[in-house]
């Protein structure tokens, strides 16, 4: 059974940096395509993701966190990660990680889904 489950989260003051971690369980973790999502306090889990790597380790990221977030992942601790610095108050938000052997990159529909870490950045 897949399982993901999400660590690191934490409040920062704007201008911080916070790691995120993934840790994956129940499947063999390179070769499924992974993802960072959020969803805002108030607000629907956003459809587009905020990174993803796929099997070959190509990166993508949305617009908002280029140049700021970098995804990562360590296939020999099945373990995934989002570095984000100059963390601005809007990126205050609850961070799932996800997983599909499909699906790959941002808009991709993703089938696993961790529990989420909280995020909070304040000006």
């Amino acid at each position: 059974q897949v399982q993901l489950v999400e660590s690191g989260g934490g409040s920062v003051q704007s201008g911080g940096s916070l790691r995120l971690s993934c840790a994956a369980f129940g499947y063999t973790y390179s070769s499924y395509c992974m993802g960072w999502f959020r969803q805002a306090p108030g607000k629907e889990r956003e459809g587009e993701g905020v990174a993803a790597i796929d099997f070959d380790g190509n990166t993508s990221y949305a617009d908002a966190v280029k140049g700021r977030f970098t995804i990562s992942q360590d296939n020999a601790k099945n373990t995934l990660y989002l570095q984000m610095n100059s963390l601005k108050p809007e990126d205050t938000a609850m961070y799932y990680c996800a997983a599909d052997m499909i699906g790959c990159g941002l808009s991709a529909e993703y089938n696993y889904w961790g529990q989420g870490t909280q995020v909070t950045v304040s000006s």
